[in-house]
């Protein structure tokens, strides 16, 4: 029993995106994408997805494939960059970056969340889900499950976990 950690498969966005909350579509080789995570994923006795499409699609496709009960939780959604939505990561302020990098846990340069606020949400969902003794894909965003690979982390270091579109990580080898 346990977690199992599913990154969504890719969007449709342009590579240098920052897209966090945004609720973007998928590539139109998601049918692919999503038959090669089904057919990797282990047994699982329920699934649980973030609000958002690029989840809930994937979360969708798992469930009535393998004929499993799904669950919305929106405390697993991405994290909200704000301002930063819908611009490319090139572009934004150095200024900005900067502050970010200097205090990455607890700024906020872009007026949305912080990682500090990212990874209690996510932790507080993990443990509820974690409680019901099953074992759960958790179709969800880099953003969470780099949130939740951190352990008790709270440097940049601690979250350069990178899982690839699609990617399957069992939480059971991480601390919650």
């Amino acid at each position: 029993m346990g977690l199992i950690l599913v990154r969504h498969t890719r969007p449709d966005v342009p590579a240098d995106l920052c897209y966090g909350r945004l609720d973007v579509g998928l590539r139109n080789t998601f049918a692919e994408e999503a038959s090669t995570v089904e057919r990797a994923l282990p047994i699982v006795s329920r699934v649980v997805s973030s609000p958002l499409q690029r989840c809930r699609t994937l979360a969708c496709f798992i469930a009535r494939t393998r004929g499993l009960p799904m669950d919305v939780d929106d405390r697993l959604v991405e994290m909200d960059f704000g301002t930063w939505e819908g611009r490319s990561w090139s572009q934004l302020p150095k200024a900005e970056l900067d502050a970010w990098s200097q205090d990455f846990m607890h700024a906020r340069p872009h007026g949305g969340e912080s990682v500090a606020m990212l990874k209690s949400r996510a932790a507080r969902a993990l443990a509820d889900w974690s409680e019901r003794q099953e074992s759960i894909a958790v179709v969800t965003h880099s953003g969470v499950i780099k949130a939740a690979c951190s352990g008790t982390g709270i440097e940049a270091q601690h979250f350069a976990v990178s899982v690839a579109f699609g990617g399957i990580m069992p939480l059971s080898n991480f601390e919650t």
